[in-house]
């Protein structure tokens, strides 16, 4: 399908687009097969995705980041998708959820600590908010940090973490005051803590992703491991959150694009009836009816982006953009699978791995019902 040109993208975006487009075709998509059968992906990937500067993007030089606007990790979100494996770009952009609020709050010598062996590819961040008994409702998080001298001494279980496994620092929310959002703190807590105990989860989807429930039983994090002032972790979380919503919807619509482009090639070599399956007209109006969805979300999520760079904040339609992604991608799966028959319903096809993914995506980040309450509150209804 020919795809417009976009007015937000400069020569300098198009030239990561294709940088990153054949990085992807190369280092990625041949392997997504095994990585998901096997339910992780090499370690080295973390190393190579430094090297093409993908880990860094956004983060300050110092810590060996590359500046960049948001508009080449919206690129990035897009190009990854086309590997057709969410699993894969979950875990290897875990720290993109993970190392902002250390970024944003934490103290100069936690960044200068941290920051380089992640945007490096050596070592792995990961973000722990979610609770066995509750995601969203962030002011409710019941695990604890109690303050003894020069360590908090943590106890409490979180559970869903993306790169839950074997990533080495986990950014944390913790309850350090009273009740309520204003008891909220975050802290860097690293593997190998003792007391620290983690147990690997198994997904409907995204299976090269490793995700896991912690064990905080008395651990102790040294002080200097706080992310900002005690009590102040609510609004760098609720902040953390937008970036998050929008990276979901980017690739959301993304996997929808790829659903697109699978079924029409599909379509266009399958014979039925003595004529290719694009050749009936209830085929191609399926394809024509997902590729509007994709055009139409694609266009809201370039604007969002342009007015998040511009300095706005706005809220209402960022949830409403993850909620159009994600609907847009269930939509497109379900058309992709159908078109596919019997093949789309196979492991392995990338259809049928989009398919089992749809709900990750409307779920994490906060899910549809979670959007649309916080959208009507934005709109003050």
């Amino acid at each position: 399908m020919n795809l417009l040109r976009s007015p937000y993208l400069s020569p300098d975006h198009l030239e990561w687009q294709d940088t990153l487009r054949r990085w992807v075709a190369r280092e990625i998509t041949p392997f997504v097969n095994d990585w998901d059968e096997a339910g992780e992906f090499p370690r080295d990937l973390y190393l190579k995705a430094a090297e093409i500067g993908l880990l860094g993007l956004g983060y300050p030089e110092a810590y060996g980041g590359i500046p960049a606007d948001r508009f080449m990790a919206m690129i990035a979100g897009r190009e990854l998708a086309r590997c057709g494996a969410g699993g894969v770009p979950a875990s290897l952009l875990s720290h993109t959820i993970g190392a902002p609020p250390i970024l944003k709050a934490g103290s100069d010598a936690l960044k200068a600590r941290v920051l380089p062996g992640i945007l490096a590819g050596e070592k792995i961040s990961a973000l722990a908010i979610t609770e066995p008994n509750g995601g969203s409702d962030v002011a409710s998080i019941r695990t604890k940090a109690r303050r003894e001298g020069d360590h908090y001494v943590v106890s409490g279980e979180k559970t869903f973490i993306t790169s839950g496994m074997r990533a080495d620092y986990y950014t944390v929310a913790v309850r350090t005051g009273g009740p309520g959002r204003d008891g909220i703190s975050l802290m860097v807590i690293e593997a190998g803590s003792p007391g620290f105990a983690r147990t690997p989860l198994k997904k409907m989807g995204w299976w090269a992703s490793d995700t896991a429930t912690l064990h905080f039983d008395e651990v102790r994090v040294p002080v200097a491991n706080l992310i900002g002032e005690e009590g102040s972790a609510f609004r760098t979380i609720m902040l953390n959150f937008n970036d998050e919503r929008i990276s979901l919807a980017t690739t959301a619509c993304a996997f929808a694009r790829v659903c697109v482009d699978e079924a029409a090639a599909y379509a266009r070599e399958r014979t039925t009836f003595g004529k290719p399956l694009s050749g009936h007209q209830v085929i191609r109006h399926k394809l024509v009816d997902m590729a509007q969805r994709v055009e139409v979300t694609e266009a809201f999520i370039e604007r969002l982006v342009w007015a998040l760079e511009a300095g706005d904040n706005p809220v209402a339609q960022i949830c409403m953009a993850k909620n159009q992604a994600t609907q847009t991608m269930a939509y497109c799966a379900s058309e992709a699978v159908q078109i596919f028959g019997g093949a789309g319903y196979m492991r392995g096809a990338a259809v049928e791995r989009i398919y089992r993914e749809v709900k990750v995506n409307a779920i994490g980040g906060g899910a549809e019902e979670i959007m649309k309450d916080l959208a009507s509150r934005q709109m003050g209804l």
